[in-house]
């Protein structure tokens, strides 16, 4: 599919018009009059994207406050109900649900018609395992199609959906399952990572004996377990049902507000908080956003034959958003398994590949992962016919512009100029994009084309000033569908005033340092509280990044300043070269002076195995500066929520001997 299509956005401020007698003269006043009259803006996403509900609504925000807002009182709907509406105009047009493909090449595509009959068994088998409206169901499953069936299923009865990847680490996985007692856990007793087969049996039981509520087990049988575990059930049996009651299955409607599905913070520090996102926050956000991301329906004439993939595994946020796409009828791209083939033998044009085959026109993925393809000389255009992409999408760490320009120039060569990069930011705390794209906006490399329809973001100062052209704390200053309606096991809301509140009361603070320039485009310059304050002059991690890793011969790098509580500035950077390739820390100074400036020239350049990543791919760059300060290392990180926990060992072995030096020295 090519893209003269009409932008999705264009299709929303026409409707408008000719419903609402709405005009703009741009879309910086559009947006002002989406997060001014919220009222009228969530209204009318109801309406456009056709809402289901039998019950009326009495207001659309009863009551504007943060946190404790009140949407649409007196709506049930259901999420499940919400995807199934496509299925029968889905189907008649030929359009799959999912295609899915693991990195062995295994392929499926399954229709609309049997996804839903795939939920409906599922949805009868928890039923008679005694799972109701507010239950939770677990799940340790990849991301593959049973997966989605699993989760659809649960929503459909008004239970409660968590899920965690295989590749986590096993006391993460119980850190999060512990505090919401499941009464049911669907788990995969293996899974084919990077080129390997990986025995999960032992992690399940491990799971299970750790877990107070003794959830029921409804396995999924890999091939790769070394011994069979006793469970209740097995998925391929819960699933296989198809009887007068699969067939008359419809989803529970619910409270606009009622708990869709619980996920969780990093928990690099700590006890990872356990988010509480509701059913019609969840499905009014999406609406919102997939004008942005500009994803269709499959079967919509004006969008045929759309298929979207966000490449994620089951425990990050991306994954959530990557189902999304069926409450907007399209179909969904899944990949099961490492976007680099086997860690023996790194292949970075495995997705491209994936994409290529499977006629995929939204790609979206880590920030990390098109930076490591253009450091390894990927050629995207080598790996096949790209011809169906219209779109690239990146999150979960700032774009730097060279990549982009790099993703740029490859489609250019394949006859495919000005491609379109859908570069956002949002997160797990809301599920949905506060920084987001739009096809109709110029394209600048390095900065995300503007702020979400309905989202009043802002960037502020200490004083609660809002700021253009200037760096800031990232804020939302009104009322947000998809905020968490809770935190589970938080019940004072302490720690969601806590996390969101304690510095503006009234106002979310995300925790991004952000600049907003005066044509309404963004830059994220990291986590405000790993920014850089040098000297009385303030910058994003992110820009020094830049500089470093353009070096053909960095791979990786991370920056701490160690100014503490009147300590002077002292600032470490950890840089991972190529293979074969030297460090020249006067080349990479030499580098930084020129992009950023010479205040920030590191005091000390070391070279490092790795830099210590999130599961989703963040630089953890706090923990490890709490490392260098002193803290012990159990009490600021735990190795399960890590990408690469072996890389630990460098860097306590090198903050021990900083601060053995800077003990001496004093």
């Amino acid at each position: 599919m090519t893209s003269p299509f009409r932008p999705l956005m264009a299709i929303y401020r026409d409707w408008l018009e000719e419903t609402r007698g709405l005009t703009f003269a741009d879309y910086q006043a559009m947006w002002e009059w989406s997060t001014s009259d919220l009222d009228a803006f969530w209204q009318s996403i109801w309406e456009h994207d056709g809402v289901q509900s039998p019950t009326p609504h009495s207001a659309v925000l009863a009551e504007d406050r943060m946190p404790g807002a009140v949407w649409f009182p007196g709506a049930t709907l259901n999420y499940a109900h919400q995807v199934f509406r496509h299925a029968q105009a889905a189907d008649a047009a030929g359009q799959p649900a999912i295609v899915a493909e693991d990195e062995r090449g295994n392929r499926a595509e399954i229709s609309w018609a049997e996804l839903k009959r795939r939920t409906a068994s599922l949805a009868a088998t928890l039923r008679e395992m005694g799972v109701g409206k507010g239950d939770r169901v677990a799940a340790y499953l990849p991301n593959v199609p049973e997966t989605v069936v699993a989760f659809l299923a649960t929503a459909s009865i008004g239970a409660i959906w968590s899920v965690c990847a295989p590749d986590m680490g096993t006391r993460a996985v119980i850190d999060r399952f512990l505090q919401i007692e499941p009464k049911v856990l669907i788990a995969a007793d293996g899974v084919f990572y990077a080129g390997r087969a990986l025995d999960r049996s032992g992690e399940i039981e491990e799971i299970r004996a750790a877990l107070p509520s003794r959830p029921k087990l409804i396995l999924k049988e890999s091939g790769h377990a070394s011994s069979k575990l006793p469970h209740d059930l097995s998925l391929e049996d819960a699933l296989a049902r198809s009887d007068g009651e699969t067939e008359a299955f419809e989803p529970q409607f619910l409270p606009f507000d009622h708990p869709l599905w619980i996920v969780y913070s990093s928990g690099t520090t700590g006890k990872p908080k356990a988010l509480v996102h509701s059913h019609g926050g969840i499905v009014m956000a999406v609406y919102a956003a997939l004008k942005h991301l500009d994803i269709g329906p499959s079967y919509a004439p004006n969008s045929l034959g759309e298929r979207f993939h966000w490449y994620s595994s089951t425990g990050w946020i991306m994954w959530n958003c990557q189902v999304n796409g069926l409450l907007g009828g399209t179909t969904i791209c899944l990949f099961d398994g490492s976007p680099s083939g086997a860690k023996d033998a790194p292949d970075w044009g495995t997705l491209w590949r994936f994409v290529s085959g499977n006629r995929v026109t939204i790609f979206g993925a880590g920030a990390a992962y098109f930076g490591n393809c253009m450091k390894a000389g990927v050629d995207p255009a080598a790996q096949g016919d790209l011809s169906a992409v219209r779109a690239l999408g990146s999150t979960g760490s700032p774009l730097p512009e060279a990549v982009q320009n790099w993703g740029t120039e490859a489609f250019a060569r394949m006859g495919r100029p000005g491609i379109w990069w859908s570069n956002i930011s949002g997160g797990t705390d809301i599920c949905g994009l506060w920084i987001a794209g739009n096809r109709e906006l110029p394209l600048v490399p390095g900065r995300m084309q503007c702020r979400q329809l309905g989202a009043r973001v802002e960037a502020w100062n200490e004083n609660g000033e809002s700021l253009i052209g200037e760096v800031g704390d990232l804020v939302c200053a009104r009322p947000f569908p998809s905020m968490p309606v809770f935190l589970w096991g938080d019940p004072d809301g302490k720690r969601y005033l806590d996390s969101y509140f304690d510095m503006f009361p009234g106002i979310w603070r995300h925790g991004d340092w952000l600049s907003i320039g005066e044509d309404g485009s963004c830059v994220i310059y990291g986590r405000s509280d790993a920014t850089i304050n040098r000297h009385g002059l303030r910058i994003g991690t992110s820009e020094i990044y830049s500089a470093v890793e353009d070096l053909p011969e960095i791979l990786d790098s991370m920056l701490i300043d160690l100014e503490y509580l009147g300590r002077p500035s002292e600032m470490l950077l950890f840089v991972v070269p190529r293979p074969g390739e030297a460090v020249d820390p006067t080349r990479i100074k030499a580098a930084i002076r020129q992009a950023v400036s010479p205040r920030f020239v590191p005091d000390r350049i070391l070279e490092a195995p790795a830099i210590p990543r999130t599961l989703s791919g963040k630089k953890q760059e706090v923990p490890i500066r709490r490392l260098f300060l002193g803290h012990p290392i159990e009490k600021i990180i735990s190795r399960e929520t890590m990408a690469n926990p072996e890389c630990l060992d460098f860097y306590v072995r090198e903050a021990g001997a900083h601060l053995e030096d800077a003990r001496r020295a004093s």
